[in-house]
């Protein structure tokens, strides 16, 4: 007897949602029939090259993972635009109806929805002028700012807001970071290393005033942003002000339709919502307390998703140290694991201010547990390789700092 195809609905047409999508069709190419709804106009792109399209190394186009032939091609149903945005789930019914009333019904749901950027709580967030850098909607008005206007200031002094700086500076504007705190990329960077990473920055253009306060964003009468108040009783002009201060699980949808949700849309090990007929992956999950906004554990959790969903069911989502880069040409850092340490654990320290170059690791119980690199990131893979496998580094550790083929060499 011939069976049915299952329904497979996909919330969300970003980069977790799918690489799930493509697992699952080298998985179990007939198990299902696919609809994708993304309340984007657009295929899948590629949202980490954002930062390349800002600063012209790459166009729009260059950075479509799968166009809407893509779709065609493997029979899946794509309704893409503001529009075709989810807005309810029945899970009664096991529909979803979007906004502009288009219903679809499923056997299995598999929700992401990403997350959505987290906005200060101060006076004129809603001023014109003020944007996030979530998607190619921001980097298009970025670019359109940057033509006419000259004062940008950036909130935010991590991985994103430095790589915004940086294309907004490439493009001819005068770019300010504000930071919170003393230290940028103070989640992956000491303090050593965060002063080259500033001194360099600076070079390049870029000002900072670090651990500042907002008081509120000021508009003039047209309800555009025109400057910046600080609680120290400082001001700054601005034209455009591009809040990158983190995301937050895109959640309300999830919520609205009961699943059980604490930051993020809580799952289980093999990806499953308290709906065992409702997947969630990417940045609007929880998984065992953790909430997720780099790309690595996305694309294991597609992978683990995609295993489940085509009734292979034996993987199981374990959350690896993610380790960071920084997309600024010629700005080379590498972080990973805890670089801080503690009372138990002792630090290996490289430093050569004249060369720009910084490694430091955390080693305890002969074990490598954190790292810091800046400047000379040769051996960046090689280390985290040793953490996640928690090796022994008790008879590498006399070369350990100098790295892979140096202590190859003397042991």
């Amino acid at each position: 007897m011939h069976n049915k195809k299952q329904k497979l609905v996909v919330i969300g047409n970003g980069m977790a949602g799918m690489r799930t999508v493509e697992e699952l069709l080298s998985a179990a190419p007939d198990k299902y029939e696919i609809t994708v709804f993304g309340a984007e106009p657009y295929g899948n792109y590629n949202r980490i090259m954002l930062s390349a399209v800002l600063c012209g190394d790459k166009t729009i186009e260059d950075i479509v993972i799968n166009n809407r032939q893509w779709y065609e091609d493997n029979n899946i149903t794509l309704h893409a635009g503001e529009a075709k945005a989810v807005v309810r789930i029945e899970r009664g019914r096991k529909q979803v109806i979007a906004q502009d009333g288009t219903i679809a019904a499923y056997d299995r749901l598999l929700i992401a929805t990403g997350s959505k950027a987290v906005i200060p709580d101060v006076k004129g967030t809603d001023l014109n002028g003020v944007i996030s850098f979530r998607d190619i909607f921001d980097v298009n008005k970025m670019l359109s700012y940057s033509r006419s206007y000259k004062k940008a200031v950036v909130l935010g002094g991590g991985l994103l807001g430095l790589e915004a700086a940086n294309g907004l500076v490439l493009r001819g504007m005068d770019v300010t970071v504000i930071h919170n705190h003393e230290v940028l990329l103070n989640r992956q960077m000491d303090k050593p290393a965060g002063q080259l990473l500033q001194a360099e920055l600076e070079q390049k253009g870029i000002k900072f005033k670090m651990a500042a306060k907002l008081q509120q964003l000021l508009g003039n009468d047209n309800n555009h942003i025109t400057g910046i108040s600080f609680t120290d009783g400082s001001q700054l002009d601005c034209d455009l002000f591009i809040m990158a201060i983190g995301v937050r699980p895109n959640i309300t949808l999830a919520q609205s339709a009961g699943l059980y949700c604490e930051r993020g849309i809580v799952v289980n090990d093999t990806l499953q919502s308290y709906d065992p007929s409702i997947y969630a992956v990417g940045e609007c999950i929880q998984h065992r307390g953790d909430t997720f906004g780099l790309v690595a554990p996305l694309f294991e959790q597609a992978k683990v998703c995609a295993n489940h969903l085509s009734a292979h069911g034996v993987a199981e989502y374990v959350t690896l140290p993610t380790a960071t880069k920084l997309k600024v040409t010629g700005i080379h850092l590498f972080s990973i694991g805890d670089f801080q340490g503690d009372e138990q654990s002792e630090s290996l320290i490289f430093s050569d201010p004249a060369l720009g170059i910084y490694k430091k690791l955390v080693v305890k119980d002969d074990r490598l547990i954190g790292a810091v690199l800046y400047g000379d990131t040769a051996d960046g893979s090689w280390y985290q390789t040793l953490l996640e496998q928690e090796a022994n580094i008790s008879t590498l550790r006399d070369g350990l700092i100098f790295g892979k083929n140096y202590t190859e060499s003397i042991t």
